[in-house]
């Protein structure tokens, strides 16, 4: 039965990243935003407290924390910073559990040490420019070679992609099986022929990277191929499963960071001689936004905890992505109504909210993949 009870190690770990987000990411926020500027400072000191491989043993370098640690720490330092909450969720959700779930002890050693210590940062390498929600499309082609594989081919939207030091990279190694026949690769940035392009001067969270990716005769050697030969497209659903309740967090954040200054600013603002947190039309506002909030944050809990208790929470992680991610841009959107003319600028904070909450509508799933992926759950469990 679910149970909200935070332990004291949840309750450290979440008053932890609340204060670090408050002292180290908060100061730069807006400037980072404004110059689309990597926060490598802050990653780095994230890794020193754990943050980057929240999931993984202690044996691998991590912190052998559960996924509601996990969760309870990307919230709040989401509701400071998304860019900072997407930089460590694509590592801990997407590269790290691959490599921690299919990964050789030696795969382990050499690649997921280090991310997990937070010494560097991995990225996650599965859409094409003909190829997103559609994932089964690769057209970014494996050849067997002696010793190896050839890659080609260029993959699109890759969050961590300028800056990355390892990049899990699916490719069709045989086009009959379809996506039977999709492969996944460990492959370090300094091999040759691999190319990150140009960063995207994206609408939201900008100070996090995305870039396109070019493979040209890229050689990955036979132990770099993570979980087998025709692995790639399980790897890849099953880490976007998980993946999935991280990005509800970074919502959930999102979310918890907009209201929160509304309320506050609500508190401060007059207008017809008193504050405007006095007015019945700025009160409802605040009661529905925190009970979104609210009712997000169960959902995102639960898929959580499902997770830790090895349940099935695929419609779990699916529903809390797909609440979290609508009530992020819902409450964004109030949030500036409640700020009037100040909610349009930068130093207001809450403009940001909202360009950084509707990508978590798109990545890691649509929403509309989401309700897909929701109805076929259903209907299984009939």
């Amino acid at each position: 039965m679910f149970n909200l009870e935070l332990s004291e190690t949840h309750q450290m770990i979440r008053d932890t990243a609340r204060q670090f987000a408050q002292d180290e990411i908060a100061p730069s926020t807006i400037e980072r935003d404004k110059n689309g500027e990597f926060p490598t400072d802050i990653i780095k000191k994230l890794g020193e407290l754990g943050f980057m491989g929240m999931m993984v043993s202690p044996d691998w370098g991590g912190s052998g924390l559960d996924a509601l640690s996990y969760v309870l720490a990307m919230e709040e330092i989401s509701a400071v910073d998304a860019s900072v909450g997407v930089v460590m969720s694509v590592n801990n959700s997407l590269v790290n559990w691959g490599l921690d779930t299919y990964g050789t002890d030696q795969q382990k050693e050499k690649f997921l040490t280090p991310l997990a210590q937070g010494l560097v940062h991995g990225a996650f390498c599965l859409s094409e420019p003909e190829a997103g929600s559609d994932a089964t499309q690769q057209t970014t082609t494996a050849e067997q070679v002696d010793g190896g594989w050839v890659l080609n081919g260029t993959k699109n939207w890759i969050t961590n992609g300028t800056t990355a030091s390892t990049y899990l990279v699916m490719a069709q190694t045989n086009r009959e099986l379809k996506h039977k026949g999709i492969t996944c690769f460990i492959i370090d940035r300094n091999t040759p022929g691999f190319e990150p392009g140009l960063k995207e001067d994206k609408m939201g969270i900008r100070s996090s990277d995305t870039c396109s990716i070019g493979l040209t005769n890229v050689f990955v050697p036979n132990e770099n191929i993570l979980g087998g030969v025709g692995m790639g497209f399980k790897i890849a659903m099953e880490s976007l499963n998980g993946g999935r309740i991280g990005i509800a967090a970074q919502a959930l954040g999102i979310a918890k960071g907009a209201s929160e200054a509304a309320i506050r600013y609500s508190t401060q603002r007059k207008a017809f001689g008193k504050p405007i947190s006095d007015l019945q039309a700025i009160q409802l506002k605040l009661a529905d936004m925190a009970t979104k909030v609210e009712a997000a944050r169960l959902l995102v809990y639960r898929a959580a905890w499902m997770k830790d208790q090895h349940l099935n929470y695929i419609k779990a992680a699916a529903q809390a992505k797909l609440m979290a991610s609508k009530v992020a841009v819902d409450v964004a959107l109030e949030a500036i109504q409640t700020h009037g003319g100040y909610g349009y600028v930068r130093e207001y904070l809450v403009e940001r909210y909202l360009r950084d909450a509707k990508i978590t509508e798109i990545y890691e799933g649509t929403s509309e993949i989401q309700h897909i992926v929701i109805a076929r759950e259903l209907l299984k469990e009939l």
